[in-house]
């Protein structure tokens, strides 16, 4: 049986899915969540530090836990903490705002465990010949859960009337959490290989040029993600002030997304991709100009349905040739815990440094022209990921 159709990999993609539905149905109106309580775009930010930091943190923790011990039970750990932080934001309630650095914490150490153990499986299971058919297929799980998740949940909260329907969602996703988790038990415990190597990173960030063209490239990645992660679905909500208005835009733009994927699956080979990711990354930053005409509901969904269509071209080489680099030699994949945990760690100082970018302009000027022409300029982070990042296209093609 081939490994693409392995039943080890379906059952990770399911679990994966699962688990981006249930981000997906909370996720996507958290922040609007606390936007009601407080307008404050820096409050945002600072409690998407706080999961980056945790994030951060986790990744390097539990990194002796996952390579040494059960990489399963950080996964399920991971997705259990996530219905943990539901059940403290419905404790909460609208005084959540008050608790934004407790509660990103316990959201970042949720993620960290989840996306260590996860993406460490997924190198297990997946290699060189089938990681663009596995992203490809994360992508498609990914568009079709942000099809179904942002519509329902915008649905749900107009039609109970605001505070009822918040809670209902969130009392939703922790149930999709448990079932997640007890799924999870079906996937096969995952031999462990070696002790872990705190200076792993280090060392090959001194010894190694491509890696550090891979940090730098992720780093870049960073800066618009760390953004760009909350602020759209903030200013659909501004611009429109109805909560069914963001699951139409999600509904919309993750159809595009599926579209999207899919045929970027399909297209895309080794010798494509460094073509494929820059246009990619300039046709990201393209979709942005029409807000500097004004910021509406419709610039907005051109933004969102620009950034579906042609995201792939970005991401799926992105992550592939990180994960190659891991698997070069027999010592990479020997560390891939501690190399997953240095492309985590990479992504999360360039989104903790777009953050900060985003926060230390907003403490001088709040209008809307400063909010957009800074959209546009962590917006050209891409091409500075894909300029670092071309080294390891041409390595990838010298060594094959």
């Amino acid at each position: 049986m081939s490994r693409n159709k392995d039943p080890q990999s379906v059952l990770l993609l399911t679990v994966h899915a699962l688990f981006m539905l249930s981000g997906a149905l909370s996720g996507t109106f958290l922040n609007v969540y606390l936007w009601k309580s407080r307008q404050d775009y820096a409050m945002l930010g600072w409690f998407t530090i706080a999961q980056q930091i945790a994030l951060g943190i986790t990744f390097i923790a539990a990194g002796k836990w996952v390579k040494e011990y059960n990489k399963m039970n950080a996964l399920r750990l991971g997705i259990g903490v996530s219905g943990l932080f539901y059940l403290c934001v419905l404790w909460a309630g609208n005084q959540a705002v008050e608790y934004i650095w407790p509660l990103g914490l316990l959201l970042g150490v949720s993620l960290g465990l989840f996306w260590l153990a996860f993406n460490v499986v997924y190198f297990e299971i997946s290699e060189a010949s089938n990681r663009d058919w596995f992203n490809g297929w994360l992508g498609l799980l990914g568009s079709v859960t942000g099809i179904i998740g942002p519509w329902a949940a915008g649905l749900i909260i107009t039609m109970m009337h605001g505070e009822r329907g918040y809670r209902f969602i969130f009392t939703v996703s922790m149930i999709i959490y448990a079932a997640t988790v007890v799924l999870s038990f079906f996937l096969r415990k995952r031999p462990v290989q070696g002790g872990y190597d705190w200076l792993e990173g280090y060392r090959k960030l001194k010894e190694s040029r491509m890696w550090r063209h891979a940090v730098g490239g992720l780093i870049f990645q960073g800066i618009r993600e760390g953004v760009f992660s909350f602020l759209i679905f903030i200013l659909v909500y501004v611009a429109t002030d109805q909560e069914a208005k963001i699951g139409q835009f999600a509904l919309i733009t993750s159809l595009v997304s599926l579209v999207s994927y899919w045929v970027a699956g399909k297209w895309f080979k080794p010798h494509r991709r460094s073509v494929g990711m820059l246009v990619g990354a300039v046709l990201l930053l393209i979709v942005i100009v029409p807000l500097l005409w004004k910021v509406n509901y419709v610039t907005l969904l051109i933004l969102g349905i620009g950034t579906s269509l042609f995201i792939p071209l970005f991401m799926l080489p992105a992550v592939s040739v990180s994960f190659d680099l891991m698997g070069a030699n027999s010592d990479n994949v020997e560390k891939r815990v501690e190399l997953v945990a240095v492309r985590e760690l990479s992504l999360m100082t360039g989104r903790i440094a777009g953050l900060l970018i985003f926060i230390g302009v907003l403490a001088f000027r709040r209008d809307p022209s400063t909010i957009t022409l800074l959209m546009l300029l962590l917006g050209a982070s891409p091409v500075g990921a894909w300029m670092f990042m071309r080294k390891l296209f041409s390595w990838k093609q010298h060594a094959a």
